[in-house]
């Protein structure tokens, strides 16, 4: 029993299935993006999120084609990169990935954590980390953020509960909790009840004629080559 997910948004890469909106202005030094995911095709780079199409100044999160996490912010040199020495191939797994930055903080490490299944990362292969006050990609009025593509690669498989908040770095446990019966279990909670701020979003793909609908009350999304039969109820 518990809280559960109706369903899920299906991306082809062999379609260059995606969606994206021009961002309003929001905090680009504190927010917290959260998803659930399950791959389909391993070994090729694919893309969660992505502002700006590799042109600078971007920001995104993408799976390397070594099947590695990356958290990558460009702005004429390496601001932030860091890559996971743990990789995510379990094609009939989904993950829970949450990433949360203020660039504000003091300690380097703060300023970007990552979480996975409700659990920190802390073994990145690259592990470089913006300067204090950054202002990412994330947020800035204007620019194209887009949810299952990286410049152009697509995200291949299932991604479910898609959520920005603006303005605060939050905790995974705002997103999802341990099952009580089964400890190690990572499983999702009701997020609705929270607070997206003025540029955050909220995509739960219940709507298959408008799978971009913000239910935060944003703008919403624009599908590019996605259908209602992408709605999936694998979740």
């Amino acid at each position: 029993t518990g809280y559960d997910v109706a369903n899920s948004c299906r991306f082809d890469d062999g379609d260059n299935a995606y969606m994206h909106k021009s961002q309003g202005g929001g905090n680009r030094r504190t927010f917290t993006l959260s998803c659930w995911f399950k791959r389909g095709n391993l070994g090729t780079e694919v893309g969660l999120f992505d502002v700006n199409n590799a042109t600078q100044p971007y920001s995104n999160i993408r799976i390397s084609s070594s099947d590695f996490l990356k958290v990558d912010d460009y702005d004429g040199s390496q601001d932030t990169m860091l890559i996971t020495n743990r990789k995510f191939r379990d094609p009939s797994a989904w993950y829970h990935l949450c990433v949360a930055y203020d660039t504000t903080q003091s300690t380097a490490s703060n300023r970007i954590k990552v979480y996975i299944n409700g659990t920190q990362e802390t073994s990145f292969s690259t592990e470089t980390y913006p300067a204090q006050n950054f202002d990412t990609a994330w947020n800035n009025s204007g620019e194209t953020l887009r949810v299952g593509d990286f410049a152009g690669n697509g995200w291949d498989g299932y991604m479910a509960e898609v959520v920005m908040i603006d303005g605060q770095q939050l905790a995974p446990t705002s997103f999802g909790e341990f099952d009580s019966d089964s400890p190690t279990i990572w499983k999702p909670i009701d997020v609705s009840g929270l607070t997206f701020g003025t540029n955050g979003f909220y995509l739960d793909f219940e709507d298959s004629s408008n799978l971009g609908n913000d239910v935060n009350g944003g703008t919403d999304f624009t599908e590019v080559n996605l259908a209602a039969t992408d709605q999936s109820t694998d979740t």
